[in-house]
């Protein structure tokens, strides 16, 4: 006879699938949609964010979710899925099913228009479609609850608990000892990096793309990559999960980064446990910690020396000309210069953190109201110059880089600073506790990394909190002093 609990997680499962269905639209969307077919995709995809909703704020789930949360026979995972599932029950019947519809349209347009505004490099072919939808994230985050800061309800969709009053600690702490590294960095002679930018065929770019996700341990079994005009990771459960990347032909770095650090999401994903699909116990914990995964492996590993003495040959093999007079130190020392550019992704681990306190920044008050879409691209650009000292040469490469927004996703970008500290931390911690991690990441043995990062990160799902999680791990709440160490001695060796 089925219990409460059994009949719980039948429609948490159901629920899932009904969610991961729209993934799937979602993620063909983004990759091979007909220019034609993107209304009535905007269509298909609303209409099953209606009926997840529903299913999910159904009366009669939310009576079995309290008679669930008061029995006391559970055992700590069912109690922990229980009372997580009850916390999202309650955020989700603020909202209608018509208003959830609603926004699903408005994410749609959005993006759609997103595309076309990149393609004409004309910011304002965007901004009534998102001036439709900030109007929607500000309803949204006003229905979530009173807060201190309006934005503390956004921020906590992606970081359970974050609010403004941590991020501006985070990010003042921050600041200073940063300019003070880039300062001193600064009066040093670069390394030289040209080569980068010579011609890197399309289709030998992307094999080294596959070759590098294999050997971090992505499973092509239960994923695949494609292309798309923003890289990203989509996850219809723990035996798919699906990457995409950009190619540059003029940039070898802008496939690289993206094809290891959307890998190193995809790792995360490929590691939760699949027999909790649908369950929080089976879902990632935060973006905060997703973006320690990802940013572990593209800049810990992947922007190391040790990965480069065990990679860079395979590397040269490939492109022999414009590599014939680097050599692996040569190599790393190049894909580590640190100097301001205009976009994120591209961007040094140093002045990256810049490109997210910026738009941190922007949302923040655009969600409040103190500034408006139509003030967005001015706002934008005087930022880049106080912050960067550079110049906005135009929309594709200023205020259409990102596809966050067209999705709706305010709240997000913080995550990004908070997945490197996070980041540091973690990977200092593996190096107490896994035997000569260097020496094994140069012998191109990554998985005992993976392992460890399985067995302390991915497994647990939704278990405990971020800060929860790290200090359990590394006995000390989130510190960004693991992430400056990390920098100065890293950059000491870069920068001789």
């Amino acid at each position: 006879m089925a219990t409460n609990y059994d009949r719980y997680v039948e429609r948490m499962r159901k629920i899932a699938d009904i969610g991961h269905s729209i993934a799937v639209l979602s993620w063909d969307k983004e990759t091979y949609l007909p220019k034609k077919s993107a209304p009535i995709r905007s269509q298909q995809i609303a209409t099953l964010s209606g009926i997840a909703h529903e299913e999910f704020t159904d009366p009669a789930f939310g009576d079995l979710l309290a008679r669930l949360n008061k029995q006391r026979n559970l055992d700590d995972d069912k109690k922990k899925n229980v009372s997580v599932t009850l916390s999202d029950y309650e955020k989700a019947t603020k909202f209608t099913k018509r208003f959830v519809m609603q926004k699903s349209m408005a994410v749609s347009n959005c993006f759609h228009a997103w595309l076309q505004a990149r393609e004409a490099n004309d910011f304002g072919l965007y901004q009534d479609s998102l001036e439709a939808l900030v109007k929607i994230k500000r309803i949204e985050a006003k229905k979530l609850g009173n807060a201190e800061h309006l934005y503390d309800n956004l921020l906590d969709q992606y970081e359970p608990g974050l609010t403004v009053e941590t991020c501006d600690k985070v990010f003042n702490g921050m600041k200073k000892p940063l300019k003070k590294l880039i300062k001193k960095i600064n009066k040093k002679t670069a390394p030289k990096k040209d080569f980068l930018y010579k011609k890197y065929d399309k289709d030998v770019q992307w094999n080294l793309g596959i070759y590098m996700l294999s050997e971090i341990g992505y499973d092509f079994d239960r994923g695949r990559q494609d292309l798309s005009t923003h890289p990203f990771t989509t996850s219809f459960s723990a035996d798919d999960v699906r990457v995409t990347t950009r190619i540059d032909e003029k940039d070898l770095s802008n496939m690289l980064w993206s094809c290891i650090h959307e890998g190193g999401h995809a790792l995360y994903e490929q590691g939760l446990p699949i027999e909790n699909y649908g369950l929080p116990t089976g879902s990632a914990i935060s973006l905060g910690i997703h973006e320690s995964q990802s940013r572990l492996w593209e800049n810990n590993v992947a922007r190391g020396k040790a990965f480069w003495s065990k990679y860079f040959k395979t590397v040269q093999k490939m492109f022999p000309k414009q590599l014939k007079k680097q050599t692996a130190d040569s190599f790393y020392k190049a894909i580590n210069v640190i100097e301001p550019n205009l976009i994120r992704t591209e961007a040094d681990e140093l002045h990256y953190h810049y490109h997210v306190l910026i738009r941190y920044e922007i949302e923040k008050a655009l969600i409040e109201g103190t500034i408006e879409v139509a003030d967005l691209r001015d706002v934008w650009n005087a930022k880049y110059k106080e912050y960067l000292n550079i110049d906005v040469t135009d929309d594709v490469n200023g205020i259409l880089q990102d596809i966050h927004w067209s999705h709706g996703s305010f709240g997000y970008f913080p995550t990004y600073s908070l997945g490197s500290f996070y980041a540091a931390q973690l990977y200092a911690q593996a190096e107490k506790e896994i035997p000569e991690l260097e020496k094994q990441i140069a012998a191109g043995n990554s998985k005992v990394l993976l392992d460890w990062l399985r067995e302390k990160v991915h497994r647990h799902g939704r278990r405990y909190e971020a800060e929860e999680l790290c200090e359990m791990i590394t006995g000390e709440p989130l510190n960004v002093k693991y992430f400056m160490n990390y920098a100065k001695k890293k950059y000491k060796e870069v920068y001789s």
